[in-house]
């Protein structure tokens, strides 16, 4: 198996960095110290902020899933109740900043019904179900076949006259 490509930085880096904005410093002076890009930085102080140090360590790991009643609670307590998206990432145990602002986005399009789990896939049985069919429309259709057979076999028997009378004899 591969190595996950997804955390580029190593999680002493990550704690280094939480030490340092204990420590008093500013995103760009950590990552100056750190050599890392400022943006990097302040992702990492946001999750840090809003989970301590367990998020932070996290990161870069399995992807959660989060029920339709922790995302409407979510969504609404920073829609409707103005909470900061931190302060709800801390108090929901969300791990990213992305899922939160997506589900506040719906919320504020389509209200909680929006945040519904959707089924996934292609729907069971979504071929063309058709209607039982009459016994005259069987019977049809095994006429047709008949006629198709009867078709192919007097198609066959010409062939092979054919052929008779080319060679002059019978094959």
């Amino acid at each position: 198996m591969g190595t996950d490509l997804r955390c580029k930085h190593d999680a002493s880096l990550l704690v280094e960095a939480a030490r340092l904005h204990d420590a008093g410093l500013g995103r760009r002076a950590i990552a100056a110290r750190l050599g890392v890009p400022h943006e990097a930085v302040r992702k990492w102080l946001v999750k840090y902020r809003a989970g301590g140090m367990e998020l932070l360590l996290k990161m870069g790991g399995k992807q959660s899933r989060y029920d339709y009643g922790t995302k409407v609670a979510a969504a609404s307590a920073v829609v409707d109740g103005g909470m900061g998206k931190p302060e709800a990432m801390k108090r929901f145990g969300i791990a990213s900043m992305k899922p939160l602002e997506r589900w506040c986005r719906l919320y504020r399009e389509g209200g909680a019904e929006a945040l519904r789990p959707k089924p996934k896939g292609r729907p069971r049985g979504s071929g063309a179900k058709a209607a039982p069919r009459t016994r005259e429309e069987e019977l049809e259709e095994r006429v047709r076949k008949l006629e198709a057979q009867v078709a192919y076999l007097k198609k066959s028997i010409a062939l092979k006259a054919e052929l008779r009378s080319r060679t002059g004899r019978r094959p």
